[in-house]
């Protein structure tokens, strides 16, 4: 019996062969795009890069604050955004209100541009039992810590959607060290085969922890691990909120229209360390650093706005304002004592607790003073 069921020949899933760039370093247009000729890739509408730009501007303030917040000790852990702010600025801005995003640990700042109240945002890594934020009600998942499990999570939600006649569509974020684990490639299989309606956002930051690159894969390009299961695929400068933006709306358009999965990967770099417990000198150069901040999103965006007269000096000090009222925002809400109650140790953990915990329970109320 013959398979009838069409599949997509090599060409059409096929990343371009160097990242889709629109804006170089120095914040000029790159005059033919890079990696886009002919790809049908639409620069996003002067209003969606100005909205980027101010997002861009209060989550790289949101990622300060949070990184001083840890180093203050309100907060457990905090993995910095620092330079990623493109790709994740333009992940939400790609999405409409009742898509789903399925987050990483890293992707804080996501989540609060995506409107998501930063002190919520943030107990998960306060060291609170839950994600903070109602998932149904933001439809964002919880921030994943361990690698790629949310990948096969978002492929389930996107069939889920599929099946009850919804044209939504899941993105699913994942760093290039959650490509080497068994579930990412599990994901990818299942949606392809699926034709899912989810798209795979690979921030390839260069390094999971202290691993780079060259140690993972042997592949030209992350992009390429598309083609194997049968999906289209892309790779951007994911340091250019412009090509980023571009790439990832006709992502979500190919997606949302019937198209099935879409694998993108975003070059871009990590500044900060791995998370405040790690010392990023122990396994790369500060030479290298140097040379990522040289292609830093922000300047890089805002050079090109300014350039081409959409962006005035009083335009940057608007945004730095909010910037700032957002940080007093957060500083407050975070430096404000919760309440807890130790009793909780033992809540949610079986819905009939066993003998073992109602014990242990006892004892610690009782040592408590019987006050609890």
């Amino acid at each position: 019996m013959s398979d009838t069921t069409h599949h997509p020949a090599v060409g059409e899933l096929l990343p371009a062969t160097v990242p889709v760039r629109f804006v170089a370093e120095n914040g000029t247009a790159v005059d033919p795009p890079a990696g886009a000729d002919g790809s049908g890739y639409r620069v996003p509408a002067d209003e969606e890069l100005l909205e980027a730009y101010r997002r861009m501007v209060v989550g790289r303030r949101f990622d300060r604050q949070a990184t001083a917040l840890t180093k203050q000790g309100r907060l457990a852990v905090y993995p910095s955004s620092h330079g990623q702010e493109a790709c994740q600025i333009a992940g939400v801005l790609a999405l409409r209100e009742d898509d789903w995003l399925f987050p990483t640990y890293r992707d804080s700042v996501a989540l609060v541009s995506r409107g998501l109240d930063p002190a919520e945002v943030l107990t998960l890594l306060q060291g609170g039992w839950h994600c903070g934020y109602d998932p149904a009600a933001t439809h964002v998942a919880p921030q994943c810590t361990p690698l790629a499990t949310q990948t096969i999570h978002a492929v389930g939600m996107a069939e889920a959607l599929r099946r009850k006649g919804e044209d939504s569509v899941v993105m699913a974020f994942v760093g290039d060290g959650g490509t080497s684990e068994g579930d990412f490639h599990e994901a990818l299989n299942y949606a392809a085969v699926l034709h899912a309606p989810v798209v795979f956002f690979v921030q390839n930051n260069k390094y999971a922890i202290s691993v780079p690159l060259a140690k993972q894969t042997a592949a030209p390009a992350l992009a390429y691990k598309g083609i194997g299961y049968g999906m289209r695929s892309e790779q951007v400068d994911g340091n250019d909120l412009v090509a980023v933006l571009a790439v990832l709306n006709e992502a979500v358009r190919h997606a949302r229209e019937g198209g099935g999965p879409f694998l993108v990967e975003g070059h871009t770099y990590r500044i900060e360390s791995h998370t405040n417990a790690d010392d990023a000198t122990r396994y790369r150069e500060s030479s290298e650093v140097e040379q990522w901040e040289t292609a830093d999103p922000l300047p890089r965006l805002e050079t090109y706005l300014r350039g081409r007269g959409l962006l005035a000096p009083e335009d940057i000090a608007s945004a730095q304002k909010t910037a700032e009222e957002f940080a007093a925002i957060v500083r407050d809400k975070l430096n404000a004592d919760a309440e807890s109650d130790p009793l909780e140790l033992f809540d949610h953990v079986f819905g009939d607790p066993t003998p073992q915990l109602r014990e242990q329970r006892a004892l610690l109320e009782s040592e408590l003073g019987g006050t609890q």
